[in-house]
């Protein structure tokens, strides 16, 4: 059975919050999360992050153009400055095509 994702862009964001401004973060984060949503070609968010701040954010979209309009969008960058002056100590991020994957579930 083929993965739906396969041929997709994923963009793998891990990240250590700072933990300062907890309330101010969360809106911008829905507020991010609501505006991707609305782009065209995305596909899909997966998101985890423990109890330490650390977390992984893999955003997929549906060809790379999707990816870097995303990226480039006016209030994405607005908000991602915000993040780098106060909401993380530091992050990376990755960009790569889906080739393969598998899926299972118990139910």
């Amino acid at each position: 059975m083929e993965n739906p994702r396969t041929g997709q862009i994923a963009v793998i964001f891990v990240s250590q919050r700072t933990g300062v401004e907890e309330a101010e973060y969360g809106a911008a984060a829905t507020a991010m999360a609501e505006l991707a949503a609305a782009q065209p070609g995305y596909a899909g968010v997966d998101s985890v992050r423990d109890a330490q701040g650390l977390g992984i954010t893999i955003s997929y979209w549906t060809d790379d153009a999707s990816a870097i309009a995303w990226r480039d969008h006016p209030e994405h960058a607005r908000i991602r400055e915000m993040g780098r002056a106060r909401w993380y100590d530091w992050y990376t991020l990755e960009v790569t095509r889906v080739e393969r994957g598998y899926r299972w579930s118990r139910a």
